[in-house]
């Protein structure tokens, strides 16, 4: 994994002290690799003047372009994966984050086709498939990635991102420059970099727990280029491209497969893409909750090699009943692994709150941020630079709770009302969930979007808190929304449950999740694979009937469990419950009581947030007045992101 960055300066003029910007921007992103950095500029003609280790041809003049990067070193640890890396004729120049798993099949397909290689990194199969393949190449990459290359015959930076968002990428363009970089801190280092606060961002953030959606970030100047995106910029105008979808998911194909098939298919499409998943020069572990997915990932892995050394690395909330350790022990005793725990007291939540939201750079949903945090702080402590994960699972295979509104829907859709109260019934007999609970789940899917500001009340919210400056708010743009964007992307499928799956993986659910793994992991070096998130397993996963991903009992992920038979533990794959990276936040941030009232009674104003109005709603819950939800943390994060990062309105 890496860092990457890059700006070009408006039409006609220059960018000044550019080695003195290259080696901030470098000194911010180490951590996202510390093995090597590079950066290269170049003037409007195209022409190389400096490079991080010969610059004096900048001279006085400056430059029109600045591309850099920094490097974690995972394939190919040799200079030959130095960036920013350079064709043969040097017309090209590429800065990638990423790893391509399917590299060594690209490189002997592009060998055969007369492509000559100096090292055997994936940046340089990356790099010729750009060449000879152009931009249709990025439907043949399997893996993760952020990239930028620029032409400089052509006069043009092509920046795109992996079908799911994977690794990150920040853009912005204002009065003629643009400019990119791999985390939001770095791109508030750019030359005219504002501070906004995006009102928009604010409110769905704080009143609706609703973030990293689509291109949105919590800056108003700064956006994110969405998943399986490219643009493009053109270097002699400034003329900067729409973000424009190379990949999404195709709804209308269905699979014909039985049950059985699928599932044998299903098993091996996660097997091999594990498999690949695997290549590297440098150790590898898991991520291990102890839930299904990252069992899965576990003992697949001790499937495929049955002799390789395997570390594990879990959280574990001690005397909690969201403690996973008895699912976490059936897999180390399955796997024979070497198993590394990690357990967090309240204080020291407090002691590294500010790091932790540094190391996000934008607010997130919930403590359990925090434990995967001291999970991956575990992996670099125990010198493991490379972790696989059971991310995206979820979102391809109907889990968390089933998504029982959705697939009550399609039923009903179906014209299958007997069968909707059947499920219905079956999905409320399980692990916290009851027949009330499964209908207010469903509700949303059935109630009109002029009645949802009324069935949030009723709920116990209300989209106009107190604690928020609702008049500065929508004098800024930002108001309660009830567009349903999911039926808006994909409008042609009335099976609801995949819909709203596609939805989650290419716009909004997934994003908030990858950002917090990608940050986690970076903030100490490490890479974290998802062997889930392959296109193949996408396409095939949301082709399969929705009766496959959830049965009629209200099973969620049967095709998969079924699957996994024989390779994961039968105790594991029969669990009814779902936990995770939990944490106990309510007895966490009760313990910190005092900690919390500090926070909220800091000085900094903060942008459309009512600091005093949240300390006395905060007293209330304290006091059992008021129930404990996710607001309290939100607060927490947001005032303190805006302090830490002097955030203006």
């Amino acid at each position: 994994m890496c860092g990457i960055f890059g700006i070009l300066a408006t039409p006609g003029q220059r960018l000044s002290r550019v080695p003195e910007l290259a080696a901030q921007l470098c000194s911010d992103l180490r951590h996202r690799g510390p093995d090597d950095f590079g950066w290269a500029a170049f003037s409007a003609q195209g022409q190389l003047l400096g490079t991080e280790r010969e610059h004096t041809r900048l001279g006085e003049q400056g430059a029109a372009l600045l591309l850099g990067q920094t490097r974690l070193s995972i394939i190919d640890l040799t200079i030959a994966g130095h960036q920013p890396m350079f064709s043969e004729d040097g017309r090209y120049a590429l800065v990638y984050n990423g790893e391509l798993y399917n590299y060594c099949e690209l490189r002997a397909e592009l060998e055969q086709q007369g492509s000559r290689f100096c090292g055997n990194s994936d940046t340089e199969v990356l790099l010729q498939a750009l060449i000879r393949w152009g931009t249709s190449c990025l439907g043949r990459l399997t893996g993760m990635f952020a990239f930028a290359l620029y032409d400089a015959v052509e006069q043009s930076l092509f920046l795109a991102r992996d079908c799911f968002g994977v690794k990150p990428l920040f853009w912005r363009h204002e009065e003629g420059v643009f400019s990119f970089a791999s985390e939001v801190p770095a791109m508030l280092l750019f030359p005219g970099a504002r501070r906004k606060a995006s009102a928009v961002a604010a409110y769905n953030y704080l009143a609706l727990g609703r973030y990293d959606r689509g291109g949105e970030t919590f800056f108003q100047d700064i956006h994110r280029l969405p998943p399986a995106c490219c643009m493009t910029v053109n270097v002699r105008t400034g003329a900067v491209s729409a973000p424009e979808a190379y990949w999404r998911p195709d709804l209308s194909v269905r699979s014909p497969l039985s049950f059985k098939a699928a599932a044998a298919h299903l098993r091996e499409l996660f097997l091999d893409s594990v498999r690949l998943h695997l290549r590297a020069d440098v150790p590898l572990g898991v991520a291990l909750s102890g839930g299904i997915d990252s069992s899965a990932v576990a003992c697949a892995v001790r499937h495929l090699q049955p002799e390789t050394e395997l570390h594990t690395f879990s959280f574990l909330a001690k005397g909690s009943p969201l403690s996973e350790e008895y699912w976490a022990d059936l897999v180390v005793k399955r796997t024979n692994a070497i198993r590394h725990t990690v357990e967090v007291a309240p204080c020291e939540l407090a002691r590294d709150f500010t790091a932790l939201i540094r190391g996000q750079g934008e607010p997130f949903g919930s403590t359990s941020i925090y434990a995967q945090h001291r999970v991956f702080r575990l992996v670099r402590e125990c010198g493991i630079k490379v972790t696989l994960d059971g991310q995206g699972a979820d979102e391809l295979l109907a889990g968390y709770f089933g998504y029982p509104g959705q697939r009550l829907a399609s039923l009903l859709l179906q014209g299958k009302p007997k069968a909707a109260w059947n499920f219905l019934r079956a999905k409320a007999q399980w692990p916290g969930s009851s027949l009330g609970s499964t209908l207010r789940r469903s509700i949303g899917e059935f109630t009109p979007v002029w009645l949802l500001p009324m069935a949030l009340r009723l709920a116990g919210r209300t989209p106009a808190p107190d604690w928020l400056d609702m008049d500065a708010l929508k004098q800024a743009g930002a108001r309660f929304s009830v567009q349903d964007e999911r039926r808006s992307k994909f409008s042609a499928c009335q099976d609801r449950v995949r819909q709203i799956l596609a939805y989650q993986l290419t716009w909004e659910g997934l994003q908030h999740l990858l950002r917090h793994g990608d940050r986690n992991s970076m903030a100490f070096s490490v890479e974290s694979r998802v062997p889930f998130l392959t296109r193949e397993m996408a396409d095939f996963c949301l082709s399969l009937p929705e009766e496959y991903l959830i049965d009629m009992n209200g099973r969620t992920k049967s095709v998969f469990r079924e699957a996994m038979r024989g390779i994961v533990p039968d105790e594991i794959l029969d669990r009814r419950d779902k936990i995770g990276f939990e944490t106990p936040e309510s007895d966490w941030l009760s313990a910190l009581a005092p900690w919390v009232e500090e926070a909220l009674a800091s000085g900094y104003h903060v942008p459309y947030f009512r600091s005093d109005k949240a300390r006395g709603e905060w007293r209330e819950i304290l006091a059992g007045k008021r129930r404990f939800d996710g607001r309290a943390w939100r607060w927490l994060n947001y005032a303190e992101w805006a302090r830490q990062f002097q955030v203006e309105m």
